[in-house]
């Protein structure tokens, strides 16, 4: 094992990684741009200031490296003094998180109407999000790596909380969604790649902020947490990215015919949780869509102006005939959503 390995090269993966995260970001802001979302404008800003984040962020882990391994390539000693970049990392991993986590918790409590959960998550998220912040600072006044095991205590109290955060949302979540599932096919698969969605949203930021927390702990003499602590503010933007644009997806598979292997009251009822999930603080949108919004004032009520269900070529089959048939259910109703 080479010299730099621990320090050094641990720092190189996270930084490649992180770019290419910051790639598929930058792909999805630009697709989320040219999709015409109805998203009020806090939505966009947010959108816009976690991707300006993000670009500075990756931008300064870049110069770090090359401060360390260009501009330092005969001085090691510079590699007892942290970058700037690392220092800040808990700063921009917060900022991202608690968009992320708000913005998913209030989508629990538009499924769910339960304002408990939704508070749980809040109590949980910002001081989560404060405790971050100050785990940035107090790390860049202490600049020297070998002095960081001083902090221990509030990154496991920000680390913690945040994983925290984001299995909550991810069980919770997941839970509302398996309820809603009903054998209705259009629905269903829906659903599924919601709670895919749902699923991945915890997953991947709680496996890194615990490989950031175990290795800061255990290794403190490696840059080891390095390679976990710099992706994680852009696993939280691609997660936010990811659920805004599945809605479109979605929506083309709402907008088909829809069979009939349960009753139309039972459908649409269940349909509802889809809509639900799909907008996010505002209107469907789209020429696609055959839902409009009865009155922009309250848009908690959603009109069915016409929902079609045809199935073609249903076989009713007994011992010696075969019968094709046609349904063409057509039912105008308004259900509050």
């Amino acid at each position: 094992m080479g010299q730099f390995d621990k320090t050094i090269g641990t720092l190189m993966i996270g930084i490649v990684f992180n770019t290419y995260l910051y790639g598929l970001v930058t792909f999805q802001f630009a697709k989320y741009y040219r999709t015409k979302f109805n998203d009020p404008p806090a939505i966009k800003y947010m959108i816009l200031f976690l991707f300006i984040l993000d670009t500075v962020h990756s931008a300064a882990v870049i110069y770090m490296l090359w401060n360390y391994v260009v501009t330092n390539y005969n001085n090691p000693p510079a590699l007892l003094i942290g970058g700037w970049p690392l220092l800040w990392t808990p700063c921009a991993t917060a900022l991202a998180a608690v968009c992320t986590q708000v913005f998913l918790g209030y989508r629990i409590y538009r499924l769910s109407k339960n304002r408990i959960i939704y508070g749980i998550i809040l109590a949980i998220t910002i001081p989560a999000f404060i405790i971050g912040m100050i785990v940035g600072i107090r790390a860049m006044l202490i600049s020297v790596l070998a002095d960081l095991p001083q902090i221990n205590n509030i990154v496991i109290a920000w680390l913690s909380g945040q994983v925290a955060a984001d299995v909550m949302i991810t069980v919770v979540l997941t839970y509302i969604l398996l309820r809603s599932k009903t054998g209705f096919r259009k629905t269903d698969t829906v659903l599924n790649r919601l709670i895919r969605g749902a699923i991945q949203t915890g997953v991947f930021a709680s496996i890194f902020s615990l490989g950031d927390l175990l290795t800061f702990l255990t290794l403190p003499e490696t840059n080891l947490y390095g390679m976990f602590a710099i992706p994680i503010g852009r696993i939280y933007t691609n997660t936010l990215l990811d659920t805004l644009l599945a809605r479109d997806e979605l929506r083309d598979k709402l907008s088909g015919a829809l069979d009939t292997n349960t009753t139309v009251s039972t459908s649409l009822y269940y349909l509802r949780i889809s809509l639900d999930y799909i907008r996010d603080f505002g209107q469907l949108g789209g020429p696609r869509s055959t839902m409009r919004w009865a009155n922009k004032a309250e848009p908690q009520s959603v009109q069915l102006t016409e929902i079609s269900v045809r199935q073609d070529d249903m076989s009713l089959h007994d011992e010696t005939t075969e019968h094709h048939d046609s349904v063409d259910i057509k039912k105008a109703s308004t259900m509050a959503v």
